[in-house]
């Protein structure tokens, strides 16, 4: 998909795209995920975005973003206060104010990631453990693409990935939730040819 494409096809009231990625972004690529954040941004005024509010990937699109329209931009955290001191005024939603008992699939799906399983199934039944804290963040990561009952289900993704090792961590469970409820997404193969 092209951006002219992309921009037909996401410029319409509710679409919510997620921008997430690797914590880890070259150097040589970081001036590419705030110029994209911008961007996009700029060329879909009826889009929101949605974050993770990671370090990495995930600040530098935000900042593009929040250059053009701080509003639009809309940050799932694993916790209540999880970054804000660099964050303060951001649209936050953060886990621990989401009753998971009203999310049943959120917890099922993120269940599904076998290293996190167990932590996700105590997580969800009240334990605050440093361990089961762990699982704040795949559940977070989870709710970025299905929502909540507070915030919709993402319309597109688009990922900074690790080409020479994809499907890992966060980023790779997000992927992989994509793909388990058929929303469409794209890595930087294809969006860093929008910025030409």
């Amino acid at each position: 998909m092209n951006l002219d494409e992309f921009i037909q096809t996401y410029n319409c009231k509710n679409t919510v795209i997620v921008l997430e990625g690797k914590r880890k972004v070259l150097d040589s690529d970081a001036p590419s995920l705030i110029l994209l954040g911008e961007k996009l941004a700029t060329l879909l005024p009826l889009a929101l975005f949605r974050s993770g509010n990671a370090e990495g990937a995930d600040e530098l699109f935000s900042i593009g973003v929040e250059k053009v329209d701080p509003s639009r931009l809309h940050v799932l955290t694993p916790y209540s206060k999880h970054r804000a001191r660099n964050n303060p005024d951001r649209k936050q939603y953060p886990l621990d104010t989401i009753s998971l008992l009203k999310e049943p699939d959120l917890v099922y799906q993120s269940a599904k990631n076998q290293k996190m399983k167990s932590q996700v199934e105590r997580y969800a039944n009240g334990v605050r453990d440093k361990s089961a804290m762990m699982a704040a963040y795949i559940i977070r990561d989870t709710a970025k693409i299905l929502g909540t009952s507070e915030i919709g289900k993402a319309t597109v993704a688009l990922f900074y990935e690790d080409l020479e090792k994809p499907l890992k961590g966060g980023t790779g469970h997000t992927v992989k939730t994509c793909l388990e409820n058929n929303v469409p997404f794209f890595d930087q193969t294809t969006w860093m040819k929008w910025l030409d």
